[in-house]
């Protein structure tokens, strides 16, 4: 093949697959599916070959490539059907369709796998609504949801619950390193999320038998590396040991930040000026402790995201995995690092003042509705509510995640 353009014309995508271990009984639960270009082409390797597709301008067909090649393979090879695939997805196919020739086979596969597609934390981030729509289309075909390389990043750790994934990813990097204080305050992080929400806590690299005792004192049940065998075509007669668990996805609330706090905790009146030092206090959070939580906040209006505010943001962006502010006026970037929401002038977010902060290890918000005083702006009273409950505030936090930003994400094929 003369170039990359041939090769992604021609599909030229080989999968190779590596086995999911459960760790206790050594039972295979499912692979993950890895690609390839063309052998003893420039492109064998997937880092050159999605290189060579993004500078062409066809990243996302390339992913849907992989993936639909995947899909081929597993279901030529007729497996049992209890096993689980791991595949991977690039962030910015979820709002790209599916190339016409592919869209039989992931159909298909729609219909008849088991299917845990991967998503990586930077994404959030970057199109926070967008990760949330992709990860429910994946879920209302009744697939999974990983979270990968996790530890890789601090920031990652402050995003997971708002992926809410059914199989954490342990970054391999954490089993080389097991008594660097990050890689235990990531396992701990990791064993408090999993005990709260059921999902499966995965370690990648294991290579000996070392690793994969570390592998166990961090908690993961499941593991994948060399240990248990390198990427290869998939073995013919595989059964599936035991069935990997899928965890109850998040419900979806459409209500509002104060909606949903004030309706479990009790609700006080007080003013602007006598709020502040509270939301002050919570945006202190975000540079307290080693890894950096989420900010989301909601000004009402432009004119209070003031100069001094938004050197405040900027500075907490610089060291935050995500921080928001959402109101009418503000941009898509009100401040550098900040991501915004221009609200309209009959949004229900107008009457609200919220600043809500979830990190691995903490999660407070502070919730407020402006009773609509004429009178100067610190007299202003607000009913308002606080709580430290985490449960609550990823409520909280996920609903106004929705506000930021943007359009429909398709489902796994359009």
């Amino acid at each position: 093949m003369q170039n990359i353009h041939d090769v992604l014309d021609a599909r030229a995508v080989t999968p190779l697959f590596q086995p999911l271990v459960e760790i206790a009984s050594g039972r295979v639960l499912g692979y993950e599916a890895l690609s390839r270009g063309p052998a003893g082409s420039p492109w064998e390797s997937p880092a050159a070959l999605f290189a060579a597709a993004r500078q062409a301008g066809r990243a996302d067909e390339l992913d849907w490539i992989c993936r639909a090649q995947a899909y081929r393979a597993i279901l030529a090879a007729g497996l049992d059907p209890a096993l689980t695939w791991f595949v991977n997805m690039e962030p910015t196919s979820w709002r790209a369709g599916c190339p016409a020739d592919l869209v039989p086979v992931v159909e298909q596969a729609r219909d008849e796998l088991r299917v845990v597609t991967e998503m990586t934390e930077r994404v959030l981030a970057d199109d926070p609504s967008g990760l949330l729509a992709a990860a429910a289309a994946c879920r209302e075909a009744n697939w999974g949801v990983a979270l990968d390389d996790v530890g890789a990043d601090p920031m990652s750790l402050a995003l997971m619950p708002f992926v809410h994934p059914d199989v954490v990813k342990l970054d391999m990097g954490l089993l080389h390193h097991p008594g660097d204080p990050h890689t235990a305050r990531v396992a701990a992080a990791v064993a408090a999320h999993a005990e709260a929400s059921g999902a499966v806590i995965l370690a990648e690299g294991i290579e000996t038998e070392e690793h994969l005792a570390i592998a166990r004192t961090m908690g993961a049940t499941v593991g994948q590396g060399w240990y248990f065998g390198r990427p290869a075509p998939l073995p013919a007669g595989t059964r599936a040991g035991a069935c990997l668990p899928f965890i109850p996805p998040p419900a979806r609330d459409d209500r509002t930040p104060f909606q949903i706090v004030s309706g479990r905790r009790p609700v006080t009146v007080a003013t602007k000026a006598h709020l502040i030092p509270l939301s002050r206090h919570l945006e202190a959070l975000v540079d307290d402790g080693p890894e950096p939580p989420v900010l989301l906040a909601c000004f009402q209006e432009a004119r209070h995201f003031t100069p001094a505010t938004l050197r405040r943001f900027a500075r907490i962006a610089g060291r935050s995995p995500l921080v928001a502010a959402l109101g009418a006026g503000l941009s898509d970037r009100p401040a550098p690092g900040v991501r915004g929401a221009c609200l309209g002038d009959d949004d229900v977010l107008r009457g609200e003042w919220n600043v809500v902060v979830v990190g691995p290890h903490r999660a407070a918000a502070l919730v407020a509705r402006d009773l609509g005083d004429d009178c100067a702006d610190g007299e202003r009273r607000f009913e308002f509510a606080l709580t430290h409950d985490r449960a609550l505030v990823l409520e909280a936090a996920r609903t106004l995640l929705t506000w930021l930003a943007p359009a429909r994400v398709p489902a796994l094929i359009s």
